[in-house]
């Protein structure tokens, strides 16, 4: 007699969208309801912005950018603009990556079971910094610093070293322990087991994280200006209040391409650090 074939269990079935015992189900569904009533609280006139008049009016304004400003003496002026803008990004992000891996430290739990008295008060610390906005920061300094981009490149530092602090801070607490708890079961000191052990672990994700909010801050910087911070937001709001609108066409178009070559830098230099 022949053998029987081995009879196959059937795969599970796949589990219910709802289970009232499920916490994420009613997360999700408290989240919904509270976008709903989102939308039902907000007075968004959708008839009225999709109206033809909207579209007419839209148009309008939309032709009257055309064509730019493309005179040698204003594309000079919108080239320092760039540059302050940039120069603004650059050292806004690296004052913030200094400070905030200088507040990371005191923020982060770097051994299991120690007190770490400071993490509490340092991530407070942190959350403030974030909690407000570039622009808020930059219109507080101008009262201390004055007019220009100096105002505008200590708004992206304080505001980002706020970012940044609480990602590195997560970034070494997730970190591996294992060779760094070798070095300590051989009586090496934590500072040399940071800079032996931790920090080359995460040395990249820093790196990334770094360059992904100098995109942001390139972002942030074009619109300081409009508080007075410098830049090319600086001459944009004077333009635009003057309804100078080929001017301002024109310093749109330098804000686009300045964006799309730190955005292209800085993906560039994300891959050549995960290689």
């Amino acid at each position: 007699m022949t053998a029987s074939p081995t009879l196959r269990k059937a795969p599970p079935l796949p589990p219910p969208l709802w289970n009232a015992r499920c916490k994420a189900c009613w997360i999700t569904a408290g989240l919904i309801s509270l976008i709903v009533a989102s939308f039902w609280s907000l007075d968004l006139q959708w008839a009225q912005f999709l109206s033809l008049q909207a579209m007419r009016d839209m148009g309008r304004f939309l032709g009257e950018f055309f064509p730019p400003d493309t005179s040698p003496a204003f594309l000079g002026k919108v080239a320092v603009g760039a540059w302050e803008t940039l120069a603004m990004s650059a050292l806004g992000t690296v004052l913030a990556a200094i400070g905030g891996l200088a507040l990371a430290l005191p923020a982060s739990r770097l051994v299991a079971g120690e007190k770490a008295w400071a993490r509490s008060p340092t991530r407070l610390l942190l959350n403030a910094l974030r909690a407000i906005p570039e622009l808020v920061w930059a219109s507080l300094l101008l009262i201390s610093a004055g007019l220009g981009p100096f105002a505008g490149t200590l708004a992206l530092a304080l505001h980002t070293t706020g970012v940044l602090g609480r990602l590195f801070a997560e970034s070494l607490e997730n970190a591996p322990t294992g060779p760094g708890d070798a070095l300590r079961a051989q009586g090496v000191g934590q500072g040399r087991v940071f800079l032996y052990a931790t920090l080359p672990q995460i040395l990249p994700q820093l790196m990334s994280y770094t360059l992904y909010r100098w995109e942001n801050n390139i972002r942030a910087a074009a619109i300081l200006g409009v508080v007075g911070a410098g830049g090319l937001g600086q001459l944009l709001a004077f333009h635009m209040g003057l309804f100078q609108m080929g001017k301002t066409a024109t310093i749109l178009g330098a804000m686009l391409l300045l964006v799309a070559i730190v955005d292209a830098a800085s993906h560039l230099s994300r891959r050549l650090l995960t290689r």
